[in-house]
Order: C-alpha cells, then sequence, then structure tokens
C-alpha cells in the first residue's frame, strides 16, 4: 500500500501544467507594452488598447486607436535532486541536475478602440499566456520516457466602457477564452486514474470558457488616479482527452483576480503607478487542492482528486514613467509577488517550477508621427528557486529553480 500510494503520489507531479514558464502563477507580469515597461502596472492609467486586461475601464481615456504587437519570452527552468536512491517502497528521483528544452517563445497581442461619442466607447484587447510548457527527454523525471505537459491560453475582451462624469469611468468586459493543454509521457501511471484511457498521450485537446471582468478608473485629485478591476472565474469547458488527470473530470478554470492601482503625477512630466493584483488560484480545485490526502481518498480525475497545492498569490507592482518629451518617453518597473509553491510541494511540481517573485522592466515610446508610435520593452526575472525534501525518500533534496527574460515591441495607430 506505501508502494502505491507513492507512485500515484509522483505520479500526480507529473501533470501539473507548464504553468513553469509563466511568470506570477501562470498569469503574465503585463499585457501590453506599454504596461510591460512598468511591471504591469496600469490599473489606474490606461494607455493603449490592451489596457482591458488589467481594468476594461481604461479604455474611456486612450480614445481612437489600434495596437498591436509581440513579446519574446525566454524562460530557463530546471530541477535538481541531491542524495542517495533508496529500494522500493521509497520513490527515488534520479540524483542530478536537468533543464526543460524549448526555451524561446513568441506571444502575440493586440488592441482596438472607438469612441462612439464623448461618453461611450467599444473597443476589444486580445492577449495571452505562452510558452508554459515543460519538455525532458527520455527516461523523463518519472522514468516514461520523453515526459512533459503544454498549456497555452488566449483572451479575448470585448469592452464597453462609459465616462459617466468628466474624468471618472466604468467598463465591462465579457471575457471569452480558449485554452489548450497537451501531456505526454505518463503511461505508467494509469493504475491510479480514474479514466486511464484520458490520462496522457491524447495529443491537444482545447476548451473555451468566459467569465466577466468590471473596473472603474478615474481621477481623485489633480494629480491622482485610482483604479479598480474585479474578473469573475472564468468557466472553462473540461479537458475531455484528459479527464482522468485533472480534478473534476477534465475541469481546468481559470481563477479570478482583483486589481487596483493609483496614479501620481505630482511631478512635472513624470507618472508614479503603484498596482497590487491579487490572483486565488485556490478557488481552482485541479489547482489549488492539496495533493495529500486527497490522493489517497481519490483518484486521479474525480470529484475531489488531488490539486496541485498552489496558494493564492498577491504582486506589487512599482511603475514610473516619463515624457522627456512630446515625442519620447521612458518607463521602468519592479514587481513582488510570493510564489504559490511551498516547500512541502517540491515533490509536485518538478514539471512546474513556476517559482518567480521578482521582475525588473524597463520600457519606451517613440512618437513617430501624430498618428503613429513605436513602443519597446525589456524585462528580467532573477533566478529563484524553492527547495525541499522528497516526501517519499527523506534522504533526498528536491530544487526547483528558473529565471526569465524578455522583449516586447508593439506599434500604435491613433486617428
Amino acid at each position: 500500500m506505501r508502494l502505491k500510494t507513492a507512485l500515484g503520489i509522483a505520479a500526480a507531479s507529473a501533470f501539473l501544467p507548464s504553468v513553469a514558464s509563466a511568470t506570477n502563477g501562470y498569469f503574465s507580469q503585463g499585457y501590453g507594452t506599454i504596461s510591460s515597461g512598468m511591471a504591469g502596472a496600469g490599473a489606474a492609467l490606461a494607455q493603449d488598447s490592451i489596457a482591458a486586461a488589467t481594468n476594461p475601464a481604461g479604455l474611456a481615456f486612450v480614445g481612437d486607436r489600434v495596437d498591436g504587437g509581440l513579446e519574446l519570452f525566454s524562460p530557463r527552468r530546471k530541477y535538481e535532486v541531491e542524495g542517495p536512491m533508496a529500494p522500493p517502497p521509497a520513490f527515488s528521483l534520479q540524483p542530478g541536475s536537468y533543464q526543460s528544452s524549448r526555451d524561446a517563445f513568441l506571444i502575440p497581442h493586440f488592441g482596438a478602440n472607438h469612441r462612439l461619442n464623448d461618453r461611450h466607447a467599444l473597443g476589444v484587447s486580445v492577449f495571452a499566456n505562452g510558452g508554459m510548457n515543460t519538455s525532458y527527454p527520455g527516461p523523463g523525471p518519472y522514468y516514461g520516457g520523453r515526459t512533459g505537459v503544454n498549456l497555452e491560453q488566449l483572451y479575448i475582451a470585448p469592452t464597453w466602457s462609459w465616462k459617466f462624469a468628466d474624468n471618472q469611468a466604468i467598463g465591462i468586459s465579457p471575457m471569452i477564452a480558449y485554452q489548450r493543454f497537451e501531456a505526454k509521457g505518463l503511461g505508467a501511471f494509469a493504475d491510479y486514474s480514474s479514466d486511464p484511457s484520458a490520462l496522457t498521450n491524447n495529443g491537444t485537446d482545447d476548451a473555451w470558457g468566459y467569465g466577466i471582468q468590471i473596473g472603474w478608473q478615474g481621477e481623485i485629485t489633480d494629480t491622482l488616479r485610482g483604479g479598480l478591476s474585479f474578473r469573475t472565474i472564468l468557466e472553462m469547458e473540461e479537458f475531455d482527452e484528459y479527464r482522468g488527470l485533472f480534478a473534476e473530470q477534465g475541469d481546468f478554470d481559470i481563477p479570478q483576480m482583483f486589481n487596483a492601482g493609483i496614479a501620481w503625477s505630482g511631478i512635472d512630466r513624470h507618472w508614479i503607478l503603484l498596482d497590487v493584483q491579487h490572483i486565488r488560484y485556490s478557488d481552482i480545485n485541479s489547482v489549488g487542492n492539496p495533493m495529500l490526502p486527497n490522493l489517497m481518498t481519490a483518484q486521479l480525475g474525480d470529484d475531489d482528486g488531488a490539486g496541485f497545492g498552489w496558494d493564492d498569490m498577491t504582486v506589487i507592482k512599482l511603475g514610473w514613467q516619463w515624457q522627456q518629451t512630446d515625442q519620447q518617453t521612458w518607463r521602468a518597473g519592479i514587481s513582488y509577488g510570493e510564489q504559490p509553491v511551498q516547500e512541502e510541494e517540491v515533490l509536485f511540481n518538478i514539471l512546474a517550477p513556476g517559482v518567480q517573485e521578482w521582475h525588473f522592466t524597463g520600457g519606451f515610446t517613440r512618437q513617430l508621427s501624430d498618428a503613429l508610435e513605436l513602443s519597446g520593452s525589456v524585462f528580467y526575472s532573477p533566478s529563484n528557486s524553492v527547495r525541499g525534501d522528497n516526501p517519499l525518500n527523506p534522504q533526498q533534496t528536491i530544487e526547483l529553480s528558473m529565471y526569465q527574460v524578455g522583449v516586447s515591441a508593439s506599434v500604435g495607430w491613433r486617428y
């Protein structure tokens, strides 16, 4: 019985979606080149038509414009195992250092906004989470051959904003989400699944879902702006091809999120932004459920199946913007959020070392003409790690680590 439990727990660690490559859990540190240059801050100050990703009310203030861009994102993640292997019923990992392959990804973003009149505007923001995968060659971390998972997410946010008073607006976005998932190399764990035919190696499955995001943005004083937004849980279709993997028969909803921010312009030609973001991972059973005792009382894929033990995450973002000239703007930012993977969960998160906490960013906008502007940003997230014991072989320790770099460019056209 101890061996069966040990193998079941190890199996569970192989199917956490590849949020290893995301930044704040499995959400990007910022959406759109302008916001990314300020570490994702912008709940109180919208400057492009991607702004609805953070606060739909912001589109009331950006005017008629179209924006489009790409981010080149490079996560470097690995795990290390130290200590001797032990015979069954212990479950030992092969000692050594192992790095996931595929470390460069292109992630697009797009937005458009049109004022219907002085009070109302309609827009759309399209943004994504990408590069969220891991891939290890055979024999793989769990001796199942080439092993890996891949998760891709796309968000479409059609947005109505209403400027109900001077410098005061609300906005609403009916959120549409699309996600794709694939898992490989988990066949050795079929005995621990409620549906072994829907556990692994079933190709890419996809799912659509929906939710809503609402927000307020406006002027508090002559030099201070504020913003608030709330996004509901995005209710997703189940991954039917992996209903024997994720809790609740393949359910993988997207968690609710809160954003709050202020923006201060008390220094001529400067903005100082402060945002707080809260992501409720624990509300999603397939992510927030602990591995134990759930794995001992239910099979993978059951309603009460094992989850991944992720905590909720709160991120503080500080951004700065300097309008050097009418044609040139500079930006910088820093953010911090305690990563959601705890020391006792390292075994479960080998394929998802989503342990990033600090992000440092910079950016610019260059006005090319009255209508056209070019923006760029860079970010660096220094190496961070989590280290804990292998609970199935106390003589071993496991360390998860990752660092990230990225660069983004976009073009904005005002009409």
